[in-house]
């Protein structure tokens, strides 16, 4: 059996809940195979709307009973949940349910983590706990008693502040309870409870106005030692937000727990943050300083939710950006003031490239506002995030700094405990500056990524730049019409000065000219600087230009992106032709690594090359067939020419690198340790591996040992230190995730499906867990060449597996389905391979509504499905 037909959902359907509810009682008597939960519900007819019609979501529950206003009745149980007939009044509901948090193993609702009771309620997970309206615009205030025996289960965490603690003397002295309140409205998507065997690192913040709030992050024993650094996060995030925009805490409690089993990165239930392990523990000897980086970003993340997704949320899951672009176009900007802001911004755009573009372009596009879905969770994308982010940056840009602070002003104030939309959200913005957002809207509800085209012409001392946007037709977005497109424009002079500063260009026609007056000569342009609009710049240079900018472009985005061009040039000649490597490049990057002017953090990334999947999509959007091992084989022998290149700079360049001071995970720090390793990279392919093999042997921190033996590992050496690594850690679970990644992430294309069959039967291949897996295969899928092997092998190895989570896991199953969605671009054998991986898939008996919705969609996109 299948799950249910996948119903579709659409925006224009939306009609508001024909309830309020005034509070929320519960109360949990915690059992890991049969829990019971007892619910007190105030309903009260919804002014908003006339319709009565009382149907609660409910998923896996067994309903004991049910009750109106003290008297017993019998619901309708149907599909999804339950229906009965109720007063056209106020009314108290009350039910009892018993659930299974053992068998739920697809983490959703209430569930087990190796003897810990965990919840995880966005988007669609509360009805897995008790039957409720489990939809986002419908907001209360909660109450929460949890039971539990004492000696196994002894702390007990809800939202909110807690109330109330002891022991449960009347009943059974072996149990105790705690009550939780939270005082403010929310969503069954923030609920949450955790229970078990927890310890607590402790700190406090005091906020602007005094409040006291007690800070705590819950970890199992043995973990304490790893929380310092997500602590610090916390209390630099509540400072930052209240410098930044204003807001400020409104609990007396803030508390984090670390989850082993999590579908995802954290989640921002309200005053009771829940986080995957890997976002919160880190030391210097089990972490690299990219893992303390992202740490601190989530961190930032969750906290901002508190007024950007909590005080105000979302009115339906179609509006998910309206809280998750904004907030991640925070936490970057939280980055950016605590680090660097060019390296940021670069990160954040090699992430959007991607990562959102090939999904913007390909089988699973969709616009940052879906109009339709059969299942939210596969909506959870970087579209909604990074590119939401993006629209929002792209509106702050236009409107100025001031007025987007006083319109955020106005939305806290304006919409505070509301459940809201994009209109809402951009008619602030209108109401601040009197500007009519109607075509910016566009950016919501048009997939893809737009394509600018330029033409320029000088004469008499004007020059002209003539810019044309593309935005292709499709399923989502059947007519698309022009967008704003915001376009940041500097002028360089022939001897690398900037005659013209950086100018911000409005973009609104189809196809526009902008006019500079009073030149000498006819300049250079640096277009799209800081990266000021999330589309494809498509402008023929020559690669003296791109080598001219490179050497002299004050934006320090553009500079960097100039580069890129040249590497990406270069390569896909290589793969495709067989040409030599370009020496404006070559040479373009040797000046940069002498220039000891530059932050380490940003030479780093000058010398990462593209990725080979951005590589695949650039040779297929010139109408060519892309051959993943020539593409791999370029790459290749593009490092090794910069190697060759570098050959007399490197041993000085990594040894100024190197720190004989106590180890931190700040801007300085990392990026020292980042250019070090990519120095050591290439060195590796000079001498044999030995600085590699000596940087292992003496590291004190994990950025350095990681990094040396993948070093090693990529040039097909470092087996003993590999088994090392694996006796060292062994007992650090989070550590053998790097383990297993990093033998897949760097094996020969040829072996790659091999390897990771062999891991697959290891025996710490504990597949249920879902960062595990996604260890592994995700790693696969990272390997281009590897997992598009020719012979299909990593096709069908994946799909071997998803088919098996799928029964366990269907959310991370689907989104580990995406490692498909390019499938259409390659040869008519690989083609053929990947159509007969996801046919098998889809014959799944009992497939996911989840897989099912993402599977059909990537095979659409070849004809199929």
């Amino acid at each position: 059996m299948r799950d249910p037909a996948p119903r579709t959902i659409h925006l224009k359907d939306y009609a508001p809940f024909g309830w309020c509810i005034e509070h929320v009682d519960l109360t949990f008597d915690l059992h890991p195979t049969a829990t019971r939960v007892r619910s007190r519900i105030a309903f009260r007819p919804n002014p908003a709307t006339e319709d009565r019609s009382f149907f609660l979501h409910g998923e896996n529950l067994k309903l004991i009973r049910a009750a109106i206003d003290g008297t017993e009745i019998a619901p309708d149980l149907v599909e999804g949940g339950l229906t009965c007939a109720v007063p056209d009044a106020p009314f108290t509901w009350e039910a009892e349910v018993q659930i299974d948090p053992a068998a739920n193993t697809a983490l959703e609702g209430l569930y087990m983590s190796n003897g810990m009771y965990c919840t995880q309620c966005e988007a669609e997970g509360f009805r897995k706990i008790t039957f409720y309206p489990d939809r986002p615009d419908v907001m209360a205030v909660f109450t929460v008693r949890i039971n539990a025996p004492r000696d196994s289960v002894p702390e007990l965490l809800s939202n909110g502040n807690g109330e109330k603690f002891g022991a449960d003397l009347t009943t059974d002295p072996g149990m105790h309870y705690a009550i939780w309140h939270d005082p403010w409205p929310k969503p069954a998507y923030l609920f949450a409870l955790v229970a078990g065997d927890l310890v607590s690192v402790e700190d406090s913040f005091t906020t602007m106005t005094g409040r006291h709030v007690k800070l705590a992050i819950w970890v199992r024993p043995g973990d304490e030692d790893k929380c310092a650094f997500a602590m610090e996060a916390l209390k630099k995030s509540m400072t930052w937000d209240e410098e930044v925009y204003g807001r400020e805490y409104d609990l007396d409690e803030f508390n984090i727990v670390a989850v082993d089993d999590f579908n995802m990165g954290a989640m921002e239930n309200k005053g009771l943050n829940i986080f995957n392990s890997s976002a919160v523990l880190a030391s210097p000897e089990t972490a690299t300083d990219v893992n303390f980086e992202r740490i601190e970003a989530i961190v930032a993340h969750e906290y901002f939710h508190n007024w950007t997704g909590n005080r105000i949320t979302c009115r339906d899951w179609f509006q998910l950006c309206l809280k998750e672009g904004l907030t991640v176009y925070r936490d970057s900007q939280f980055t950016a003031d605590l680090r660097s802001a060019a390296v940021k911004r670069i990160s954040d755009v090699i992430d959007l490239r991607a990562r959102q573009f090939p999904e913007d372009q390909g089988p699973l596009a969709h616009p940052v506002r879906p109009e339709s879905f059969q299942e939210i969770n596969n909506f959870y994308t970087a579209t909604v995030y990074e590119k939401g982010a993006e629209v929002i940056g792209m509106l702050k840009r236009l409107v100025g700094d001031e007025a987007y602070r006083q319109a955020l002003d106005l939305y806290f104030a304006r919409h505070d405990g509301q459940a809201c939309t994009i209109e809402d959200w951009l008619r602030v913005f209108e109401d601040v500056t009197g500007r009519d957002l109607t075509q910016f809207k566009r950016w919501y509800s048009q997939a893809g990524t737009p394509r600018l085209t330029v033409e320029e012409h000088y004469y008499d001392g004007t020059y002209t730049l003539t810019f044309t946007q593309h935005l292709k037709s499709g399923a989502t977005t059947p007519d698309p019409q022009p967008q704003v497109i915001p376009i940041a424009v500097g002028l360089l002079g022939a001897n690398g000065d900037e005659v013209v500063p950086t100018t911000l260009l409005e973009m609104t026609q189809e196809t526009q000219s902008f006019t500079f007056e009073g030149l000498a000569a006819k300049p250079v342009p640096s277009i799209l600087r800081d990266f000021s609009a999330p589309v494809i710049l498509d402008r023929d240079t020559t690669s003296a230009e791109r080598a001219f900018l490179l050497a002299h472009d004050t934006d320090p985005f553009n500079r960097w992106d100039a580069g890129r061009a040249l590497a990406r040039a270069t390569l896909i000649g290589m793969a495709r032709k067989d040409t030599r490597p370009d020496p404006a490049y070559l040479d373009g990057i040797l000046a940069v690594l002498r220039d000891d002017t530059l932050d380490p953090a940003y030479r780093a990334l000058m010398l990462s090359l593209p990725g080979q999947s951005d590589l695949a999509a650039a040779i297929h959007e010139t109408g060519a067939t892309p051959d993943p091992m020539r593409i791999w084989r370029a790459t290749e022998t593009l490092k090794q020419a910069l190697a060759e290149t570098c050959r007399d700079l490197l041993p000085g360049l990594y040894a100024r690198c190197q720190m004989d001071e106590p180890y931190r995970p700040d801007a300085r720090q990392s990026g020292l340790r980042a250019l070090g390793n990519a120095a050591l990279s290439l060195l590796t392919r000079l001498d044999g591996g030995a600085q590699a093999a000596t940087q292992y042997a003496g590291a004190t921190n994990m950025t350095q040992q990681l990094g040396a033996l993948g070093c090693l590992l990529a040039a097909n050496m470092g087996q003993d230190e590999l088994a090392a690594f694996y006796r060292q850690w062994r007992h650090e679970r989070l550590v053998i995730d790097k383990w297993f990644m990093l033998q897949i992430v760097h094996a020969d294309p040829a072996r790659a499906a091999a390897i990771t069959r062999r891991l697959t039967d290891h025996a710490d291949f504990n597949w249920k867990n879902p960062n595990r897996f996604r260890s592994v295969f995700g790693a696969l899928s990272m390997n281009h060449a590897g997992f598009h092997a020719a012979d299909g092998a990593g096709y069908a190895l994946l799909a071997d597996w998803l088919i098996r989570l799928d029964a366990v896991n269907p959310q991370t199953t689907a989104r580990m389905c995406s490692a498909f969605q390019t499938w259409t671009r390659y040869d008519a054998g690989r083609r053929a391979h990947a159509r007969a991986a996801l046919e098998r898939i889809l014959a799944r008996d009992g497939l996911s509504r989840d897989t099912n919705e993402m599977v059909s969609r990537i095979l659409a996109a070849g004809g199929g499905a």
